[in-house]
């Protein structure tokens, strides 16, 4: 049961948004930093006197300024977090929108939910805070809606690197010769267009300027 919480925001209207919508959840404790290195002390601190927090609420970003911080994002404090409190459930709250981002959270930070700064944001928090007291993972419905065209096709090295070259504005017999030149297989031209063509079919595209759009949004490349 989630009975005491720590939010991490650098941007008071929102921090007292959060605080707002865990009150009206009657979690009995809130705490609140503005910055990550004052967190972590909060942390170690709670860890200390046997009352350590249940709930971690963190964006990913934080701006800097005139007070020098050792821990200067989300996914730095996640982790610093987790070695001291294997065991603290995290939700990230934060305006990222890129699908491989917030599916590397999931994968590589292991958070137990994410939800993006948007309208109807704090109906989500209730949604993902009385998720994460379920002992369940909470993954947001875009995430889910996305990573099913994500997954309509799998995305190769060599797929976003020859994505990665068209949006450098290289003509797809510039990027054969670029291939060519690093002795990648298979290089031909002829290859190029089946592949994209391929990649095309599956995302259900018709064009290069769609898959470059596609693939700089989800932050395949």
């Amino acid at each position: 049961m989630i009975r005491k919480m720590l939010i991490v925001e650098d941007h008071e209207s929102v921090n007292l948004s959060i605080q707002k919508t865990a009150e009206e959840l009657k979690i009995a404790e809130i705490d609140y930093a503005y910055y990550c290195d004052d967190a972590l002390h909060l942390i170690q601190k709670a860890i200390d006197q046997g009352n350590s927090y249940d709930l971690l609420i963190t964006d990913l970003s934080f701006e800097e300024d005139h007070k020098k911080q050792e821990i200067k994002n989300g996914v730095a404090l996640v982790s610093a977090a987790r070695k001291i409190q294997p065991d603290l459930s995290v939700l990230v709250f934060s305006a990222e929108s890129r699908v491989a981002i917030i599916e590397k959270l999931y994968q590589e930070v292991q958070i137990d939910g994410y939800v993006r700064k948007a309208r109807g944001d704090a109906k989500e928090l209730k949604k993902a805070i009385t998720t994460i007291d379920s002992n369940k993972t909470f993954y947001p419905i875009e995430l889910t809606k996305s990573t099913k065209h994500l997954n309509a096709h799998s995305f190769t090295e060599l797929d976003v690197l020859i994505i990665t070259q068209l949006i450098n504005g290289q003509k797809q017999q510039q990027i054969s010769t670029f291939l060519e030149s690093k002795h990648i297989s298979p290089s031909s031209l002829s290859s190029i267009e089946k592949r994209l063509k391929i990649i095309k079919e599956a995302l259900n595209f018709t064009n290069n300027e769609q898959l470059i759009a596609y693939c700089i949004k989800m932050g395949i490349v």
